[in-house]
């Protein structure tokens, strides 16, 4: 039975109930309607939050809390998986690939964690989204609703799910930290965080917490 977290909450990822050889990461959102201008519609013009682009970024933490490896100059090769950086180096976190709309149902972008096998050097994996030059088209998660995070073990069952609500403290929001993967005990927690940033770069995000 999925659990349907609130803020703050954590949930025990249990190996004896759990597959977590295989964690899908499942990010989702859709964005409001506007009404658009008669003068927009009859020229066929597209709304402004067309293309709304939410990328899913993992941070991957050591036992200080901080991203060790960079990668090269456009973060190839290091702890923080996004579009550029697709599969981490290990082989046991890999982004699914970039959806730049959001369109359709289910998870907008996914990514899948080894939670088994992760290298023990890993204690935390952050899962962030930002929106993809947000401040420069004036778009923001107060325009989304229906944003989630869920996560399925490798037997397709759903452990949880966090949902986060639409509230006016998102306007202004290019960035979300949606939740988090921790070790506690020789195990793996998750806990449902929902904490928005006003930066569209996710780098910022990083440098100023996690480096």
């Amino acid at each position: 039975m999925v659990i349907n977290l609130q803020k703050g909450q954590t949930i025990n990822l249990e190996k004896d109930v759990y597959d977590l050889s295989s964690v899908t990461v499942g990010l989702g959102w859709d964005v409001k309607e506007s009404p658009k201008g008669l003068f927009s519609s009859l020229l066929g013009k597209k709304n402004e939050n067309d293309d709304y682009d939410l990328n899913a970024i993992a941070f991957m933490l050591d036992s200080d809390g901080k991203v060790a490896r960079l990668g090269d100059r456009k973060m190839v090769g290091g702890d923080v998986v996004f579009y550029n950086n697709l599969r981490h180096f290990t082989g046991y976190v890999y982004h699914t690939g970039d959806n730049r709309t959001g369109d359709g149902e289910g998870d907008a972008e996914q990514i899948i964690i080894n939670l088994d096998k992760l290298d023990a050097c890993y204690d935390v994996i952050v899962i962030l989204a930002s929106i993809y030059h947000g401040i420069q088209k004036h778009q923001d998660f107060g325009q989304v609703e229906n944003a989630f995070i869920r996560a399925v073990d490798a037997k397709g069952r759903e452990m949880l799910r966090y949902d986060l609500s639409n509230e006016e403290k998102y306007d202004g929001m290019c960035s979300m930290v949606f939740g988090e993967f921790y070790r506690r005990n020789g195990g793996w927690k998750f806990r449902a965080i929902g904490t928005p940033y006003a930066t569209d770069s996710f780098v910022a995000i990083m440098r100023e917490h996690f480096l």
